[in-house]
């Protein structure tokens, strides 16, 4: 399926953001998030023109808004000559066929928004998969005419990938597109899988937040290394893992992930599991969080709520406030201290916090370390060579016929030795 860019070359939509406002939710919540869909346009190539906003009760189930701010919605997109609506929430497809009969131009919600930026940034043979399939996905629903407007729209912000040739696809050409995916993706899921058990014997650190908090930058400064780094929304959509060496014999790997955001599409993090599983698999989460945003809790928040979601709920996590150098606010910090105990302030840019990040990191792996003896018969000469390979040794001794070492090494290393043949006790530190 022909992949399209999200506008034409020189030419950018005019956009009218609206939005809902209903009970438990605090205004500032609303302009947050509405703010960031206004970011998130304009990083798909669109010009917000107008935001528009609405009190209400309850979810209105047909047309959402309220008769009399539909006509004012409708009267804005006039006034203004935008070309789409897009709508902070998820819409049913009857809701989205409701509204664009109503306000005779194209509509989209903010999944679709989010589904075309992920198309755009897209590179790799996985990712591009992922997406596909999670547009595909999103797009059967609204098949029989309910994307009549890409008739009049072509290559517009919401059409990227599949959605701009559905009205040539019929349902059944879909499904079966959808099944190959799932298919491919599983193909991906056993590979990664491989890769994963291939590395079981080493300390996974995995960096996790909401997109644009700068993991990616802080990737590079822990490794070395030179990961795709950009101030914009899903610019890193693969997992990349990295071998940093912390001294001696000492050395972990650190991944990066895909940034989280507010309202993920479900079927996104569907779509994702593979990558996402990086996240649920590791020793500890580093979780990076942007200390310039107005809305840190909430951000905080949606991280935790994703990670419960892909079964990482439960993972030990280091608290890192990443862009301090763009702040100046200790009563903040010690806010934050207060709320977040053993978290960290860093500049992945100035480089202000990072020694004590790393020595952070550093004694997280002794935690995962254990002081062992091990009492192995001589003639075990594989099992050896094996305590050389993973086993810090501190001293060694030739006891009735058996090899006796002292030293430390991953715990899970433990039941490895143990099938080899030796006797493993968990040593007396003090001794």
């Amino acid at each position: 399926m022909r992949k399209g860019f999200l506008i034409d070359r020189g030419r950018k939509d005019r956009i009218v953001l609206a939005a809902l406002k209903l009970p438990g939710q605090s205004t500032d919540s609303v302009i947050e998030s509405l703010n960031e869909l206004a970011a998130l346009s304009r990083s798909a190539g669109g010009e917000v023109v107008a935001t528009i906003t609405q009190a209400r009760e309850r979810f209105r189930p047909g047309y959402v808004f309220g008769e009399g701010k539909l006509q004012e919605i409708k009267q804005l997109c006039n006034q203004t000559k935008a070309k789409l609506v897009i709508y902070d929430g998820e819409l049913s497809p009857s809701q989205q066929e409701k509204l664009e009969e109503f306000i005779d131009i194209a509509v989209i919600d903010r999944p679709a928004l989010i589904l075309d930026i992920f198309a755009r940034h897209a590179r790799t043979r996985e990712a591009k998969t992922q997406v596909e399939l999670a547009q595909l996905e999103y797009l059967l629903p609204r098949l029989s005419g309910h994307w009549t407007h890409l008739e009049r729209q072509e290559a517009a912000i919401g059409t990227r990938g599949p959605g701009e040739t559905q009205l040539e696809t019929d349902r059944r050409l879909i499904q079966k597109k959808i099944a190959e995916l799932k298919k491919s993706l599983k193909k991906i899921d056993v590979d990664r899988e491989i890769q994963r058990k291939g590395r079981i014997d080493k300390i996974n650190f995995c960096l996790v937040g909401y997109t644009n908090a700068g993991k990616s930058s802080l990737f590079n400064k822990i490794s070395g290394q030179r990961a795709l780094v950009a101030p914009r929304f899903f610019a890193t959509l693969d997992s990349t893992t990295r071998r940093v060496h912390a001294g001696g014999k000492v050395e972990y790997l650190l991944t990066d992930t895909v940034g989280f955001i507010r309202k993920l599409p479900i079927n996104l993090v569907a779509s994702f599991r593979s990558t996402l599983k990086e996240a649920s698999t590791a020793d500890m989460l580093i979780h990076v969080v942007d200390f310039s945003a107005h809305d840190i809790d909430e951000k905080i928040s949606t991280v935790n709520k994703v990670l419960e979601d892909i079964g990482a709920g439960e993972l030990k996590r280091l608290i890192v406030f990443n862009k301090i150098d763009l702040v100046n606010n200790n009563n903040l910090r010690l806010n934050m201290m207060a709320k977040y105990p053993g978290c960290h302030f860093v500049s992945a840019k100035t480089d202000e916090g990072i020694t004590m990040l790393l020595k952070s990191l550093s004694d997280a792996c002794d935690d995962l370390y254990a002081e062992v003896l091990v009492v192995l018969p001589q003639f075990y000469t594989e099992a050896v060579a094996l305590i050389s390979k993973i086993m810090q040794i501190y001293s060694s001794r030739v006891e009735n016929s058996d090899f006796i070492f002292k030293g430390k090494l991953l715990k899970y290393e433990i039941p490895k030795l143990e099938r080899a043949g030796a006797k493993v006790e968990i040593a007396d530190k003090k001794s």
